[in-house]
């Protein structure tokens, strides 16, 4: 009866959508301006008083095609440069799936006689797997230097980055002269803005150059012309790059040194280096291209002006959300100080969340319209062979990534991974043909922007989700702004050619013993990235493991909403309905936990990192706090065990484990974890990127934060928004203005002493709000009282008008107590 009730809920939710986007969403450019929400004199600024001692604890700035990180060391600034779509391809040649389909019936027979490890093994060595490390690496672009003159002994040195203009800057006193260096990547003129300023004319004294790392698989030729200087790049297997600069002065003059390649500054007043970055990727000529988008901007070009575009567009999308936790202003202090200090048991809410509008930062800064999707480093690397070759990990990563694109209101950002996901396409109906002999798709565990679709990751490949995974950031876009165009053109072709796929993948259980007898089933199936006593190692192989269920259920679920909701293919519904009806429940272990497979297997690892059979929690929505208990105790108690044993050293899945206890309105449980990823020194770098396993640079912790607050402020799954559903004890009071609720719907919020004090909701597309609440709450807009109607214990809806604006106030008597 609960789920009935759920899925009538999330039908009429469904339903009254229509096709009208939200305003802001028709692009960077939108009609999105709104007063600042000044958070208790809050700045949203990373800062401190010495230069990096590495390139990961630099400042990242971008604009989600060009990338850079800012040192501000003091004799020489480097600026350490990467391009969104600068890829090796020197393992694409004549890749392919083999067609090895004709096994697969033999495997799965293996595997219902019980002979689990000779049937993984076969798998392994006869359905295309391949231990030959077939993912290309992305590849550091080159690197600008500004060398300066003299510059030693310096004294006030400060080194920022400010969230909300995209700008990094230094400045130091030197010789009695005052210098300030500013950077930032343009979002309007899609190039890189250095400027180095001196209170004292005649001061800036130095070079300009470009270099890249040693590389013998990359050839560089370097040109110089009159203020201008630049190389052309080409790897071994053809792939093309160019960058460009123009250096400007003010007073003084530049000079270009004769068989050299860079440009001094004498005497200036001003000094100010515009850089362009391009691949073949994007233009068939890399150099002009660089040299035109130069040519653009113009000899005469004014910093003031560049800047102020710039700023302009890049918070027209960071202003749209803004956060107060109510604690106490410490912008004074210097960010790894207030980390240190946090360490050592010092409340600092703040800087919380300045922690989540930097994962709305690096989102912007990394992944933009016409670009490659965020990777496992964002859009910043200096490496050639980055760790995991700074990949596109399909088994959580670079789905974790995209966690905040929709809540936080952010949704543009998500382009790049939908366009990423569709060229993947033809690749992967013939992977899904050659590999198992279905129709639809079959994307691999690990890819890069060429979209080969082979598996590449030996074992790790050995598993058919990632495709499904990937499709929910689709489904999500649909939800939450209602753009019915984009589920018809986009979203629903994508989940027709997935239930495809498992219409044909899934087979019956033969086995007359089995409680599941008869059941449809994935097989082979595994979970990630886990493996169980009595199965193959590092992943166990095996019949239906549970998150490939809930990825089949959130399919099925998905194909039959779109399909009523575009009134198309009604002779479909009964057969997907049919899977959904014949696929097996959700089981309950021994120990009283979400069995992670079909059978209870025993763990190998308690505490492993990877909760994928949590998925039906979060990301999805397919068990919920209201209407499944036994699951949600079930689901409670893996959550424990798995962290019985300490921690995960990797700051996404302390995000995801966290993301669960919101969803279980657990919110203190939630705040320990996400505190957890700034405590740990390990886990962070002390410009607040994440460090994997103390070792390696990856953002999706820092994405995955930003997606856990969200979550913790709003909720909207299945149709409902909960306000404040899992607040913590440690922010009893604030504010936040901009989040996003599924339905097209903008939310502020405002709270005392751990009570809701009242909420702002702008309809954008007229939907029917539902809201779920534990107090009294009234309705209001312009100034005019707003029915209301209970549809469900502690559940009550209104109408709502497109562009209309709606207040909620506690009813009256409903006191915050002292």
């Amino acid at each position: 009866m609960a789920q009935t009730t759920r899925m009538i809920l999330f039908s009429i939710f469904l339903t009254a959508m229509t096709g009208r986007l939200l305003a802001h969403e028709v692009g960077e450019t939108g009609p999105v301006d709104q007063p600042r929400l000044e958070t208790a004199g809050q700045e949203l600024k990373l800062w401190y008083r010495q230069p990096p001692d590495k390139w990961d604890a630099a400042l990242p700035i971008g604009n989600g095609h060009v990338g850079a990180m800012v040192f501000g060391t003091v004799r020489q600034e480097r600026i350490a440069l990467n391009h969104t779509r600068l890829w090796r391809e020197k393992k694409l040649k004549d890749l392919h799936s083999p067609m090895v389909a004709h096994h697969l019936p033999e495997i799965r027979r293996l595997f219902f006689d019980g002979k689990i490890i000779e049937a993984s093994n076969a798998a392994i060595e006869k359905l295309g797997v391949q231990d030959v490390k077939l993912v290309d690496p992305f590849q550091p672009a080159g690197d600008l230097f500004i060398r300066f003159t003299g510059h030693d002994d310096v004294a006030d040195y400060r080194r920022q980055l400010d969230l909300s203009t995209g700008i990094a800057r230094v400045s130091y006193v030197h010789g009695g002269v005052s210098y300030v260096r500013e950077f930032f990547v343009s979002r309007t003129d899609d190039v890189l803005v250095a400027r180095v300023t001196a209170d004292r004319p005649g001061s800036i004294n130095g070079h300009v150059e470009l270099s890249r790392i040693d590389d013998p698989e990359c050839s560089l030729t370097r040109w110089s012309r009159g203020n201008r200087i630049g190389f052309d790049g080409e790897f071994v297997e053809g792939v093309r790059f160019a960058t460009a600069a123009m250096v400007l002065c003010k007073g003084g003059q530049l000079r270009r040194v004769k068989e050299t390649f860079r440009i001094d500054v004498d005497k200036c007043d001003e000094l100010l280096v515009v850089l362009s970055l391009a691949t073949e990727k994007e233009t068939d000529d890399a150099v002009s291209f660089c040299r035109s988008r130069l040519d653009a901007v113009g000899d005469t070009a004014s910093y003031s002006a560049l800047s102020q575009s710039h700023v302009s567009a890049h918070r027209r999308l960071f202003d749209r959300v803004a956060l107060s936790l109510g604690g106490e202003s410490k912008s004074e202090v210097p960010t790894d100080q207030r980390l240190r200090r946090l360490r050592a048991g010092e409340a600092d809410s703040e800087l919380l969340a300045l922690y989540f509008q930097y994962g709305r930062y690096l989102l912007m800064s990394s992944s933009r319209k016409g670009g490659a999707p965020a990777n496992l480093q964002g859009i910043w690397n200096e490496k050639l062979e980055p760790p995991w070759s700074a990949d596109f990990h399909h088994d959580c990563n670079v789905q974790m990534n995209y966690w905040p694109a929709e809540t936080t209101n952010l949704s543009q950002c998500a382009e790049p991974l939908f366009d990423y996901v569709e060229s993947m396409l033809p690749a992967a109906r013939q992977a899904a043909k050659n590999l198992y002999g279905c129709r639809g798709i079959y994307i691999t565990l690990t890819g890069d922007p060429a979209a080969k679709c082979v598996k590449s990751s030996g074992r790790w490949s050995e598993w058919t989700g990632a495709a499904a995974w990937l499709a929910q950031h689709f489904w999500w876009r649909w939800e939450f702004t209602g753009d019915r165009d984009f589920l018809g053109h986009r979203a629903y072709p994508l989940y027709k050619e997935l239930g495809l796929f498992y219409e044909d993948y899934l087979v019956k259980d033969p086995r007359k013993d089995s409680p599941h007898f008869g059941k449809m089933v994935p097989v082979p199936s595994y979970s990630p990235e886990n493996h169980f006593i009595g199965g193959v190692k590092p992943v166990s192989l095996c019949i239906a493991a549970t998150m490939d269920l809930e990825l089949i259920h959130e399919v099925f679920t998905n194909l039959l909403e779109a399909s009523k909701v575009l009134d198309v293919e009604h002779d479909q519904r009964h057969k997907w309905q049919d899977i959904l009806d014949n696929i097996p429940p959700l089981q309950i272990g021994k120990h009283r936990q979400l069995q992670e497979w079909l059978e209870d297997y025993e763990e190998a690892e308690v505490n492993h990192r990877h909760i994928s059979h949590l998925y039906a929690l979060f990301p999805g929505d397919q068990i919920t706090i209201e209407n499944d208990p036994d699951l949600i105790r079930a689901a409670s108690v893996t959550l424990k065990r798995r962290r019985a044993e300490g921690g995960t050293k990797w700051p996404g899945a302390e995000c995801w484990y966290a993301a669960c206890w919101a969803r279980l309105h657990d919110g203190d449980r939630a705040h320990e974890l996400l505190l957890g990823n700034l405590t740990d020194g390990d886990l962070i770098n002390d410009n607040l990127i994440s460090v994997i396993w103390g070792q390696h640079f990856q953002l999706d912790g820092n994405f995955a934060a930003a997606g856990l607050v969200a979550e913790m402020l709003l909720q909207s799954h299945g149709g409902v928004i909960k306000l404040l559903p899992a607040l913590p004890c440690a922010w009893p009071n604030g504010h936040v203005r901009g989040l996003r609720g599924r339905g097209g719907f903008e939310v502020d919020i405002a709270w005392q002493k751990g009570r809701l004090t009242k909420a702002t909701i702008r309809s954008a597309i007229g939907n029917n709000c539902t809201l779920r609440t534990k107090v009294p709450l009234t309705v209001s807009s312009k100034g005019k009282s707003i029915p209301t109607k209970k549809i469900a214990a502690e559940v009550f809806e209104f109408d709502s008008e497109a562009g209309g604006i709606y207040e909620l106030r506690r009813a009256a008597d409903e006191d915050i107590p002292p």
